[in-house]
C-alpha cells in the first residue's frame, strides 16, 4: 500500500489503480495531521493518496520552502463500500471523518485523483506552471468548469488561482488549483 506518494509516479499510479467496485473518497483530517492520518490508514491496509506541493513560508524571520498538503486537512482514500469496513476510517487517529452524502461516503468525480497523480513528478510533489501571469487568458482543463475560458486575476503561494470565468453572461470569480488551468496564446 502507498502512503502519500512513495516511489516513481508510474509505480504509485499502478499501486493506486482502482479495481472492481473501488472508488476514491475524501477524508477530512484533524489540523496538520494529514501525514499522520495517511500512515494510520496505511497501517489498516487502506490505500491513500496525499498530494503535496512546495510552499514558501516565513518562520522565525526566515523564509523556507517546505512540502505541504495540496489540500490542507484532506486526503484521498480508496474504498469499496460493498467490501471495506469504511466506518472504521472515521475512528482512525488523525482522521476527523469521511465526507458523506445521504449517510454514505461521497465519491470523488472519476478521473480527478488520477489527474492529480499524473501532475506529480518523480519526487511525488505536484508542481505548478510558472508560465501563468495575472491578466492572462486561460482555459480551464479539469473539474466542473473544464473547457471554459477566463482571465487569470490572481496567483497565490498555496497553488491556487483566482479566475474570472464568463458564465451566463457575467464574470464569475472562481478559485481553482493551478494544475486545472492552462494559458492561452494571448493576454486579456
Amino acid at each position: 500500500m502507498t502512503v502519500m506518494f512513495e516511489g516513481t509516479p508510474a509505480e504509485c499510479r499502478t499501486a493506486l489503480a482502482l479495481k472492481e467496485q473501488e472508488r476514491w473518497y475524501v477524508g477530512r483530517t484533524q489540523p496538520h495531521r494529514e501525514a499522520l492520518a495517511a500512515r494510520q490508514l496505511n497501517n489498516q491496509d487502506y490505500r491513500v493518496f496525499l498530494p503535496r506541493f512546495l510552499k514558501n513560508r516565513r518562520h522565525a524571520r526566515k523564509f523556507e520552502t517546505v512540502s505541504a498538503p495540496l489540500f490542507p486537512r484532506y486526503l484521498f482514500i480508496i474504498l469499496d463500500l460493498t467490501r471495506d469496513r469504511w466506518r472504521s476510517v472515521n475512528g482512525t487517529y488523525g482522521v476527523k471523518r469521511l465526507l458523506m452524502r445521504a449517510g454514505e461516503p461521497e465519491p470523488v468525480p472519476h478521473g480527478l485523483v488520477e489527474q492529480l497523480m499524473g501532475a506529480a513528478e518523480a519526487d511525488g510533489l505536484v508542481r505548478f506552471s510558472t508560465s501563468l501571469k495575472e491578466g492572462q487568458t486561460i482555459r480551464v482543463t479539469a473539474g466542473p468548469f473544464a473547457d471554459l475560458m477566463g482571465r487569470l486575476e490572481r496567483l497565490d503561494d498555496s497553488g491556487r488561482v483566482r479566475v474570472l470565468l464568463d458564465l451566463l453572461g457575467a464574470k464569475v470569480p472562481v478559485l481553482l488549483p493551478q494544475s486545472f488551468v492552462n494559458p492561452t496564446d494571448h493576454m486579456a
